[in-house]
């Protein structure tokens, strides 16, 4: 993907942003990560369009509001055991594109206490939605 054209589709766009929302989940591909949950930290960062996210009556029904990030974390952690940290970022993506307002989306997993001598081990992806 072309840097210039990612600038040139998100100039108009405002971000709203969910940062380090920590959820204890069962992830992991080891028998022994299949055995409990897992403190993971969740980054989501949705690029909303200026023209359908500036409101006009300061009203929450005019913007994205921000219980659509948890929710939609909420309902995919609901489904179960998850493999791949991959696999969660993906799906996340895919959800938080659903909403009509929402153009792009980052999200970024972590789980922090994997090894320690490091802060943290972690996958991210960013999409766009298709015209």
């Amino acid at each position: 993907m072309n840097s210039d054209l990612t600038l040139s589709q998100l100039h108009d766009c405002r971000r709203l942003f969910l940062r380090n929302y920590e959820i204890f989940i069962n992830i992991g591909v080891h028998d022994f990560e299949k055995k409990g949950e897992q403190r993971v930290l969740i980054n989501i960062d949705l690029y909303v369009p200026l023209s359908s996210s500036t409101p006009q009556h300061d009203s929450l029904d005019e913007v994205v509001d921000y219980d659509f990030m948890r929710t939609s974390v909420a309902n995919r952690v609901a489904q179960g055991h998850i493999h791949l940290q991959e696999t969660l970022c993906d799906d996340l993506a895919l959800s938080m594109l659903s909403h009509p307002k929402v153009r792009a989306v980052r999200i970024s997993t972590m789980k922090p206490d994997v090894y320690p001598d490091c802060e943290g081990v972690g996958v991210e992806v960013f999409k766009i939605k298709s015209a």
